[in-house]
């Protein structure tokens, strides 16, 4: 290649890589289009957040405020008390999504018998493609007050029936373990796949020095686990305010707001069903802040703890 032209490739590295995969650009160019139409064009709502918003008047004509919707959000109690639900909920969810798999992922990959080791792993993993609109049907007839775990616990503990989801007391754990009944089997695949690439000579090699299966386990399994397990509980930071609106709002009602109300139930609330236009925008955005942050932050964590980058 001629120096100008080579001096010219190195400036515009871009157009080089365009005219060498133009194929592979157009193919996402829909997926592109679709992005910018359905993701980054309803950003421009975000301006409600600084507005006394009415639909009658539209973002052209209402009242600009400021931040007054944001002072707002630490003046109301309902406001205050989702934040609260929300990051106990994820966090818990969180740790127990964490633990649970790694956990069944070392039992699973001790069975040696591979039919009853598939048969596990499908049985566990099947949950993860139900939505929540399915399971949550089948919690609320499973759990009502003539449901059948109070069936079993009136009849043979003797036990006055519980209202699990009426109760504040017990709507967390049971939204909790309901989340982590249906995702824990998903996220055991990657520490399942970790386990498998470990070099079997180790495993061959404290066989040799004595050591048993426990030993195994705590010496050459978690250790060889640990940059995976590093990695996904960073990654899981930015999701610390997502405590899952999905879940949530097929399953929580007036009784359990208390303990039960997330960022996002609320928003749902205080903008489509009140008519606070401005107030759910500056709460939702408050959040995309934080996550925002906490994304970037995690992320360099994962780089720096495991090496682990995207680009």
């Amino acid at each position: 290649m001629k120096p100008d032209k080579l001096r010219q490739a190195r400036k515009n590295p871009w157009k080089k890589e365009i005219q060498k995969n133009w194929p592979l650009y157009v193919l996402c160019l829909p997926a592109l289009v679709c992005v910018l139409i359905f993701s980054y064009g309803p950003m421009v709502g975000l301006i409600m957040a600084f507005q006394n918003y009415k639909p009658w008047l539209g973002i052209t004509g209402s009242d600009w405020i400021g931040l007054e919707n944001f002072s707002r959000i630490f003046q109301y109690k309902e406001s205050i008390q989702a934040i609260f639900n929300t990051l106990i909920i994820a966090v818990i969810k969180i740790v127990a999504g964490i633990i649970v798999p790694i956990f069944m992922a070392i039992l699973l990959s001790e069975i040696r018998h591979m039919g009853l080791k598939k048969s596990i792993q499908t049985l566990v993993y099947l949950p993860h493609f139900l939505s929540w609109v399915t399971i949550a049907g089948i919690m609320i007839d499973i759990l009502g007050l003539d449901g059948g775990i109070n069936h079993i616990l009136t009849n043979m503990f003797g036990m006055k029936p519980i209202f699990f989801l009426g109760d504040p007391s017990f709507f967390r754990p049971t939204v909790i373990i309901s989340d982590l009944w249906k995702n824990f089997g998903f996220g055991m695949i990657v520490y399942l796949a970790t386990i498998t690439g470990i070099d079997p000579s180790y495993y061959e090699a404290a066989e040799i020095d004595g050591a048993n299966r426990w030993q195994q386990i705590r010496h050459v399994t978690l250790p060889c686990m640990l940059p995976m397990i590093i990695v996904i509980a960073t990654l899981s930071l930015g999701s610390i305010l997502d405590a899952g609106f999905d879940q949530i709002f097929n399953l929580y009602n007036p009784l359990v707001y208390s303990t039960g109300d997330i960022i996002d139930t609320y928003v749902y609330r205080s903008s489509l069903l009140n008519g606070q236009y401005g107030f759910g925008t500056a709460v939702g955005l408050f959040k995309s802040g934080i996550s925002f942050i906490l994304i970037v932050i995690s992320y360099r964590i994962a780089y720096k703890l495991a090496n682990y980058k995207i680009f």
